[in-house]
């Protein structure tokens, strides 16, 4: 086996000489021929260098195919990097080091497989723990196995506490860009040589918001489930296969940490229909699992951020996978949500708590998924409870968002209530706000669905399975989802200005005082129970939606009043008015959420979110 420490100098060596070349191109100094060549060549297999004699090489070997990262349950020091193939290989390894010391250390990555019920193929991945790094630290890992070529990617460790600021991103839906069937064209046409579509709900916007998030360039990216919708395809193997090709080029640099969601259940895949996706991710543990649901709910720590991710076919009415599996942890996975809950609460080290779950819990959308009862009945009572903050969604291919929401209505589809209406200031101490972004890239847009005037079918129950498709029919009940007697809106409003300043920490409401600072922005001052609460800047980001969590040191800063297209207060337009960008001073981008038809890029300007930076304790 060649040294680790020279292939992984080789292969860093290789890449920067490839980069190089292809800047010089792009300046029009020109490059090395031999280095160009390597660079324009598509084929991940000619990058670095290989681990064994050619004799074994990659000809024979199977590839380094989706390389991605997750992060662990402590993003400051535990990273995961994981890759697959559909042969046993032989040392899968991952190789850790940095651009300024080189080499530092070689960590062996565990293999799991399942057997793809549909067509009977074993998939191998690869997955390597790589734990003890630095907080807020650039590393370089070459993942490789004996016979392969290596393959090169980076990560970032997060920020500990509240020592510096960072920027996720988040979307779902998206499937594939890729084509996978032949069209089948009506019944009495005949075309002699039908051309291939695509056949997992995806689109050529699949590959563009890809580029969007590499873009923004996120610490990590929140994916709220239906990934490529491979129970669909014709050839799941494949479909899997695609989506990593399409995103390696993001999720080798910066985690991709996922929810599942109902199109990620696929019919003989283990015994609830989830073995591919636990296979190709190894994510955080968590309490309260058993082997068939391993992997589907988690949560981990990103500076003074706590994200929990959520697998909402457990709780769900709809019927929306390959089976129906409502119910699956009986109870396990509700009682581990809120003691994380709890925990976040009582901790003095976490301000923002952030929920990444598929199905949502209201839409306006008519004619689509809607929103679902389970939902409703069995987190938003937690979610209230313990203060979520925000809310990140898919299910429905558009986007919208309500305002902060707490309670709900004593009626049949136990109807949000919020708590807080005002446009120029979103306060999560009030609620929380509810965020859809499920226009990943599909082809099947639901941004031009809207309910006028507003309202949500609410699914509250399923039929008999029909007996040709065994799918049970969603019940819905339907309700108004705009103005309430007396003036109070269930969900939307009309919203001025594409600006969202988010309240973020727990304050007894009767301690809250008012002031405006010298930009004309308006301001609170709370004093919860630990004392003082100090007043952060926060910048909104999107590729459809995130948030810029600022760090110590980071002061407040002007910013332009925003420009962009009409709003109204769920943007049936599909466009997330968050802007991206480092800074005031450098452009910044407003990307579509939703439709299906990628990332609209437009210039904005850029402004700030007002936010608390505090302990915070249950709310009252």
């Amino acid at each position: 086996m060649t040294d680790d420490r020279a292939l992984f100098d080789s292969t860093v060596r290789r890449r920067s000489v490839i980069a190089g070349a292809l800047a010089g191109v792009a300046a029009g100094v020109g490059a090395v021929s031999t280095a160009v060549s390597a660079a324009a060549d598509p084929a991940p297999h000619v990058q670095g260098a290989p681990s064994a004699p050619v004799d074994a090489g990659p000809v024979r070997t199977p590839r380094v195919d989706g390389l991605h990262l997750q992060f662990g349950a402590d993003a400051t020091s535990q990273v995961v990097v994981s890759w697959h193939t559909l042969a046993p290989v032989a040392f899968p390894r991952v190789l850790v080091g940095d651009q300024p010391h080189g080499y530092h250390r070689t960590v062996p990555a565990a293999t799991r497989s399942y057997v793809d019920a549909q067509s009977g193929r074993r998939v191998f991945a690869h997955h390597a723990a790589v734990n003890g790094l630095r907080p807020s630290t650039d590393y370089l890992y070459v993942a490789v196995h004996d016979g392969a070529q290596a393959e090169l990617g980076s990560v970032r460790t997060a920020p500990r506490g509240r020592s510096g600021g960072f920027t996720f991103t988040s979307f779902g839906d998206q499937g594939t860009p890729t084509l996978g069937k032949r069209y089948v064209p009506p019944t009495g046409v005949t075309i002699a040589d039908p051309p291939y579509v695509n056949d997992n709900l995806g689109s050529p916007a699949a590959g563009d918001t890809t580029a969007g998030v590499e873009r923004v360039q996120p610490l990590f990216h929140l994916f709220s489930g239906d990934l490529c919708y491979a129970n669909l395809s014709q050839d799941r193997v494949r479909t899997w296969w695609d989506f990593w090709e399409n995103n390696s080029r993001s999720a080798r640099h910066r985690p991709w940490m996922p929810s599942p969601g109902n199109h990620e259940n696929e019919l003989g895949n283990g015994p609830i229909g989830y073995a591919a996706y636990q296979t190709y991710f190894e994510l955080p543990e968590a309490g309260g699992q058993r082997a068939q649901d391993r992997g589907l709910w988690y949560s981990f720590t990103v500076g003074a951020l706590r994200v929990i991710a959520l697998a909402n076919d457990d709780v769900c009415y709809q019927d929306g996978g390959n089976s129906y599996v409502r119910g699956y942890s009986r109870g396990r996975q509700k009682a581990w949500l809120e003691a994380e809950l709890k925990a976040a609460r009582a901790g003095r080290d976490v301000d923002w708590v952030v929920v990444c779950m598929h199905q949502v819990a209201v839409s306006t959308a008519n004619q689509f998924n809607g929103a679902d009862l389970g939902i409703r009945q069995e987190w938003l009572p937690l979610f209230d409870a313990y203060g979520v903050d925000l809310v990140v969604c898919g299910h429905e291919h558009h986007y919208e968002r309500s305002h902060p929401v707490r309670g709900h209505e004593d009626d049949e589809t136990l109807t949000p209530l919020p708590r807080a209406t005002g446009t120029q200031v979103v306060d999560t101490t009030q609620g929380t706000v509810h965020m859809v972004i499920g226009g990943g890239g599909t082809s099947a847009p639901s941004n031009t669905l809207f309910f006028q005037p507003p309202a949500c079918r609410v699914i509250v129950g399923v039929g008999e399975p029909d007996p040709v498709t065994h799918k049970r029919p969603p019940v819905y009940v339907q309700e108004d989802a705009g103005l309430r007697p007396g003036g109070r809106p269930v969900v939307g409003g009309a919203q001025r200005r594409p600006r969202l300043r988010v309240r973020g920490l727990r304050g007894r409401p009767g301690r809250a005082r008012r002031r405006h600072d010298d930009d004309g922005d308006l301001l609170r001052r709370h004093r919860g129970r630990r004392g003082a609460v100090g007043l952060r800047d926060l910048h909104a980001h999107a590729s459809a939606a995130g948030l810029r969590c600022p760090g110590r040191g980071e002061g407040r800063r002007r910013s332009p009043a925003p420009t962009g297209p009409p709003e109204c207060g769920w943007l049936p337009h599909g466009t997330a008015t968050l802007p991206v960008g480092p800074s005031p001073q450098e452009p910044s981008l407003t990307l579509a959420a939703g439709g299906g038809h990628g990332p609209s890029v437009a210039a904005s300007g850029q402004w700030a979110i007002r936010a608390h930076r505090t302990h915070r304790g249950r709310p009252t």
